[in-house]
This record gives C-alpha cells, sequence and structure tokens, in this order.
C-alpha cells in the first residue's frame, strides 16, 4: 500500500530538483556575457608571428609561456601595434596588455 505512494514522492521530486537545476544554471552564462567589456585591440597570428594592433596606444606588454618563461616584457611602449616571434617549442602562451588609459587584458592563446 505504502510503496506506490513512496515511488510517485520520488519521482516528483526528483522532477522538482531537476527543474531547479536547470533553472539555476540559465542564468551563468548571461551574467558573462554582460559583465565582459570589448577589448580595444587584435591579436593577429601568422604561424609563431604575433602581431598586437589597438585603437589606442599600448602602454605595456608582458607575454610569457605555459612554464612561466618571459618572452616579451615592453613597458612604455606609446604605440598602437607590436610584433613578436614565439619560440618554436612553446604551444600556449598568456599576454597582459595595458593601455594608455590604464585598463589591463589577459589572453591565453595556443599557438602552432
Amino acid at each position: 500500500m505504502m510503496k506506490p505512494f513512496i515511488r510517485k514522492a520520488v519521482l516528483v521530486l526528483a522532477l522538482f530538483s531537476v527543474a531547479y537545476v536547470i533553472n539555476g544554471q540559465g542564468n551563468v552564462a548571461r551574467k558573462t556575457e554582460i559583465n565582459s567589456p570589448a577589448k580595444p585591440f587584435k591579436v593577429l597570428t601568422n604561424g609563431k608571428q604575433i602581431t598586437i594592433q589597438s585603437k589606442q596606444n599600448l602602454k605595456s606588454l608582458l607575454v610569457w609561456t605555459s612554464s612561466g618563461h618571459r618572452i616579451v616584457e615592453e613597458k612604455d611602449l606609446k604605440s598602437n601595434s607590436y610584433s613578436f616571434t614565439v619560440p618554436a617549442k612553446e604551444k600556449v602562451i598568456f599576454m597582459m596588455i595595458e593601455t594608455a588609459e590604464r585598463k589591463r587584458f589577459t589572453e591565453k592563446m595556443g599557438v602552432k
């Protein structure tokens, strides 16, 4: 007599919990899209050659590998473009770009 009631109760609880989880996950993606600022620069790649072009002047640029070795460290650039070549072994690099307005942007890039 109690078994059908318990089965129905478990089924109803499972459906409500699934609906709650689905509803809770929906807003996360929208918040990250709204809060991410537009980047005032473009990163152009041609094999191991990387070029950064910006609408504003760049103040500083720091590029390092996934193992922590610094490839490029430039301060007081005062230009809107910079090019460099990545060493042959590296597959993943990280960049920190600071504009003249003191806004910092970081990027993770894969290199062929």
